[in-house]
């Protein structure tokens, strides 16, 4: 892409242009947009939503004006390809041990014990013969919507698999290698509501890596399992995995009824069933996996001030009321399942957008904008409405994680403008 072709002026009085490579709820959204003007092909933009394959293949031989905005960093797969994730977040948990001790380092034991097969495949059967009658869960590390998963028991089972695909590396080096996978504990204690397994998508927006700094949006929803959940048979996907384009093709799948819940309402229900101050607990500890994670790869990101990144976060929580991180998704679904989804996902997108501010109408100084609470920035974040500084933990979380909790976004983004414009008139 010449330099020549991308040669222009930040947004003024003249529309900001976007181009756009995806074909669904982010498409309406940056259409919808007051001042935005679609534009296609090699058209100039200010303002690029595109897809992995593009930072890929042409991110490196553009050139990018100051004002432009990409939202992928160049390397985001340091967290979001599972075996990746688990790799930096191994080292982070060594470095926590050797600078601080066990008891530091057991911060970042929210995750399973997990390996990488084929490289690490003699490690992980030393560690599956010490613990015998435990399941596991197999993953491919580049496929999402429940593709490729499985459960298993008996080492035999993982044997059968690397025969039937060729797991075995092959003595021609012509020959493809054998699809990399993850091997993780199988949480077997999920906490259940009404019998039926469930995980949270829990939206976090990056808008820098040096210095960090983490936005969490309020609204994300819990997915549940199409069927209860039981130990007795590992092959039914419908009890164990809770992808919708899973779960949506279960024979007595009610779409009416559909699979989730507003975080809303899961912590409403969470409170009512365990009290306030274990719900604030849980929602606090979720902080710090946010954290953590981030923290994890933020020396090995290639921080780039034209890049953005919206995660899909996924956790489970444990009968103990303890989450565990699944996964992180770099290009979470934005295809709506149903009206309130669309809803959620739409007020999502044009706070990514606002947060983003290509229109240059805020301050820079702004904590809450929307939906997203700022929750880090090079440190922890006081709220005006959060507790004292005390309840702030090392990672700077507060006790009381805004995270399903009550927001008029509408009302604070009108408080949030105007009183960025009386800012700026002064």
């Amino acid at each position: 892409m010449p330099r020549n072709s991308l040669r222009n002026k930040p947004p003024g009085d003249r529309a900001i242009r976007f181009k756009c490579s995806l074909q669904n709820t982010i498409l309406d959204v940056l259409r919808l947009r007051p001042g935005w003007q679609e534009v296609t092909g090699d058209a100039d933009w200010d303002f690029y939503w595109c897809d992995v394959w593009w930072m890929k293949e042409t991110f490196d031989h553009a050139y990018l004006e100051e004002h432009m905005r990409l939202n992928h960093f160049r390397n985001h797969y340091e967290l979001t390809r599972k075996n990746l994730m688990v790799k930096n977040l191994k080292r982070l948990r060594r470095q926590l041990e050797k600078e601080s001790g066990k008891l530091e380092a057991q911060k970042c034991d929210f995750f399973p014990s997990t390996y990488e097969l084929p490289s690490e495949y003699h490690i992980f059967v030393d560690e599956y013969r010490r613990n015998p009658g435990s399941i596991w869960i197999m993953k491919p590390i580049a496929k999402s919507q429940g593709k490729g998963i499985f459960l298993f028991k008996r080492l035999k089972d993982i044997t059968d698999w690397k025969k039937g695909t060729e797991y075995q590396p092959a003595s021609d080096p012509s020959k493809e290698a054998p699809e990399t996978y993850v091997v993780s504990r199988y949480i077997e204690n999920p906490y259940l509501i009404g019998g039926r397994k469930f995980d949270i998508r829990i939206y976090c927006l990056i808008t820098s890596y040096s210095p960090l700094k983490v936005w969490i949006y309020r609204n994300g929803f819990a997915r549940f399992s199409n069927t209860r959940f039981s130990l007795e048979s590992i092959d039914d996907n419908y009890v164990h995995l809770t992808n919708v384009a899973i779960q949506k093709t279960a024979p007595d799948y009610d779409p009416e009824r559909g699979c989730k819940w507003s975080t809303q309402q899961l912590r409403k229900y969470l409170t009512a069933r365990h009290g306030q101050e274990k719900t604030d607990q849980l929602f606090n500890k979720m902080n710090e996996v946010f954290i953590l994670s981030l923290q994890s790869v933020q020396k090995t990101m290639i921080n780039d001030k034209h890049c953005f990144e919206l995660y899909g976060y996924d956790i489970l929580i444990d009968d103990n009321l303890k989450p565990w991180l699944i996964e992180v998704n770099a290009s979470p679904s934005l295809t709506a399942s149903s009206k309130e989804d669309y809803t959620l996902k739409c007020g999502l997108l044009n706070d990514t957008l606002n947060v983003i501010d290509m229109e240059n109408r805020l301050t820079g100084k702004e904590k809450r904008i929307g939906g997203f609470d700022l929750l880090f920035e090079d440190g922890p974040v006081f709220l005006d409405d959060a507790l004292p500084s005390d309840s702030l933990n090392k990672y700077g979380t507060a006790m009381n994680a805004f995270l399903g909790c009550a927001n008029n976004r509408r009302e604070n983004l009108r408080h949030v403008y105007r009183t960025a414009q009386l800012v700026k008139k002064s």
